[in-house]
């Protein structure tokens, strides 16, 4: 039996393709199937089963799409309110994959109420667990993205989910989790790459604090997008359209930024910072680029991506797909002077020692946009604290005069300075790691400080 991991880091997930030389089945595969159809190919291998172990939030599921593709059967959970037809499993159900595969569906509700893993035997070889928002390395799904009103109860499920399964299940089971490698779904994310059972007896912070500390724990904010995946996901969505996008001239690109749209630049932040067609955004692809585009667009507002080259319009068109916006309004490539007739406009990039030097000798506005625990745990005295998924709604709370924007590394800063300079704010961007604010001579006040 081998088990091949499909990576997809910008969106901090994976999805697994199991197969026996013969026969394949598959967990959680995301939305474009052409990567999973490419390693049941390469494998020589039939699929015969999809596994969903919950209704995802952070991605659009490939699924059906996958199952329809090729005939396998769709194995969702039968409490789940889903508009499509499926196989229907239930805790307890066994599913044979092929002759040497047995799959045990185990219920393990927290990340949501109907979740579900799989434990999967094959002789002569250790027990395989796939995890998908329950036990993860490190940490476990978050129990939050249904609602406040049941994150409690989501809380004390998923707690007693992760210790039944170290309990129960040998210690040399691999453990293979969906989400944990940077999602929003996690509650915490890992470096690490792989992990059995006893590992995560050993590590794991779930399965050695008391249940109501971890109760108690509170979360950070996630993603506005996962409400209408899982919709999407609830509605059945099928295989996405990835052909290139229909090519905008200069004229329409003017009128689609004078009208409201989302024009994006692609580009990396220093270029687009020494350089970009005014009112655009910069959403480098990067970094995590779906994510935070995702998060922050209105949904529904048509997007227009600029990009250098057309692999990198088609890296942002997959992305985009994956969390459920569908086809891009229009796409160009190239440079800015091919993308408007008018002046280019520009910001400044700067260092925190910059920022200091600036900070002694002149009135400047610090921004910091990190998310809210990361500004509880540290952060630069004086600075205006705005999270970046509010910064469109409140970027008249942004004092006046010239607007230092910084983050933890530079990806976040370098959007929210977009964001300031196509409102005509004047804006520099700050391209550096926050752990050297303090080293720079800024006056940094850490959680220990304010207890």
């Amino acid at each position: 039996m081998e088990i091949v991991p499909i990576d997809t880091p910008s969106l901090g997930d994976r999805s697994y393709v199991v197969h026996d030389g013969e026969v394949a089945f598959v967990v959680d595969p995301q939305r474009d199937i052409d990567r999973v159809l490419a390693v049941l190919r390469d494998r020589g291998a039939r699929l015969t089963d999809v596994f969903e172990t919950h209704v995802h939030n952070d991605y659009v599921t490939g699924g059906l799409a996958l199952a329809r593709a090729t005939g396998a059967a769709y194995h969702v959970n039968a409490a789940d309110p889903v508009s499509f037809e499926r196989s229907p499993v239930k805790a307890g159900d066994l599913v044979e994959a092929g002759e040497a595969m047995r799959v045990r569906a185990v219920a393990t509700p927290g990340h949501t109420f109907t979740h579900l893993v799989y434990l999967v035997e094959s002789a002569g070889e250790p027990p395989a667990v796939f995890t998908g928002g329950s036990l993860l390395y490190g940490s476990v799904g978050r129990p939050d993205l249904l609602g406040s009103e049941h994150t409690r109860e989501l809380a004390h499920a998923q707690y007693a989910s992760a210790n039944r399964l170290a309990a129960e299940l040998p210690e040399e089971t691999w453990v293979f989790p969906t989400h944990g490698f940077g999602s929003f779904c996690a509650s915490a994310p890992s470096a690490a790459s792989s992990s059995t059972i006893w590992r995560e007896r050993q590590l794991n912070p779930v399965l050695t604090r008391s249940e109501q500390s971890y109760v108690d724990e509170p979360f950070d904010a996630y993603p506005a997008y996962y409400d209408h995946v899982a919709q999407l996901n609830l509605a059945g969505p099928g295989a996405p359209d990835l052909s290139f996008p229909r090519r905008a001239g200069t004229t329409e690109l003017r009128r689609r930024i004078v009208a409201g749209e989302w024009v994006v630049d692609l580009r990396h932040r220093a270029a687009f910072a020494a350089g970009h067609v005014t009112g655009t955004l910069n959403f480098g692809i990067d970094g995590e680029f779906a994510t935070y585009l995702g998060w922050l667009l209105p949904w529904g507002t048509p997007v227009t991506l600029l990009g250098e080259t057309r692999e990198q319009v088609a890296r942002a068109q997959r992305e985009l797909a994956r969390i459920g916006i569908d086809r891009p309004a229009a796409a160009a490539t190239g440079r800015p002077g091919t993308w408007t007739a008018g002046p280019i406009s520009s910001f400044p990039t700067a260092r925190f020692a910059d920022l200091a030097r600036a900070w002694q000798h002149r009135p400047v506005a610090i921004v910091d946009v990190r998310r809210d625990q990361e500004w509880r745990a540290e952060h630069v005295a004086g600075a205006v604290h705005i999270p970046l998924h509010e910064l469109p709604g409140r970027l008249g709370e942004v004092p006046g005069g010239e607007a230092w924007v910084h983050c933890n590394s530079g990806y976040r800063s370098s959007i929210g300075a977009s964001l300031l300079a196509a409102a005509g704010r004047r804006v520099v961007t700050v391209d550096d790691l926050f752990e050297r604010a303090a080293p720079a001579g800024l006056d940094v006040v850490s959680r220990q400080v304010m207890a």
